[in-house]
């Protein structure tokens, strides 16, 4: 694993040790920063399952100012730290160990808007629809914001979802990419 462009181009990442998380490929990484970007002057993102930070990582090094990372995992906020140091991207980034809901419930509290939001669950547990239903109901991600939702190639997505629809949806091999922004609803 390793950062694929931006500043921090070729950098390598840990993985989160253990099985518990699946990092995104280079390939599939590649392409869902060529759907979004590539490259960003400015915002700010929110990697909901972090893992290892790797799509985190990849977008404060394709431009944007500051990504919060959550993750429940143990292991895998220590990777976090680890990997954001190796960046030298400490003063980017704010790090939390917490479940998906409790973290949403913290940012909206907080009233922090996203100009992308990354939600990479566990596949077997997904909850995808929901996530994107509750973002859009409290309003976090910013007007022309994306949530970036990676899944099971088996999963499909509804095209529209709370106030989003979809942007784009792509497959690769077993892994999915959908992109929602939001839509106007007069």
């Amino acid at each position: 694993m390793r950062v694929v462009s931006g500043i921090c181009k070729g950098r390598p990442l840990k993985a989160v040790p253990g099985n518990t998380t699946r990092p995104t490929t280079d390939k599939v990484k590649e392409a869902l920063f060529n759907m979004i970007g590539p490259y960003f002057d400015g915002g700010v993102g929110l990697d909901l399952f972090a893992g290892s930070g790797g799509l985190g990582l990849e977008a404060l090094s394709r431009g944007l100012d500051k990504v919060i990372f959550v993750d429940r995992e143990r292991n895998a906020i220590q990777t976090i730290h680890e990997n954001i140091q190796n960046c030298k991207m400490e003063d980017k980034a704010e790090v939390y160990r917490n479940d998906a809901d409790r973290a949403l419930k913290a940012l909206i509290k907080r009233e922090i808007h996203f100009d992308y939001i990354f939600l990479d669950p566990p596949y077997k547990k997904q909850q995808l629809v929901s996530l994107v239903e509750k973002i859009s109901e409290h309003r976090i991600v910013t007007n022309g914001g994306f949530i970036i939702c990676e899944h099971s190639h088996d999963v499909e997505l509804p095209e529209r979802s709370g106030g989003f629809s979809q942007y784009k949806h792509e497959k690769y091999g077993i892994i999915a990419i959908t992109i929602y922004s939001r839509f106007s609803e007069e």
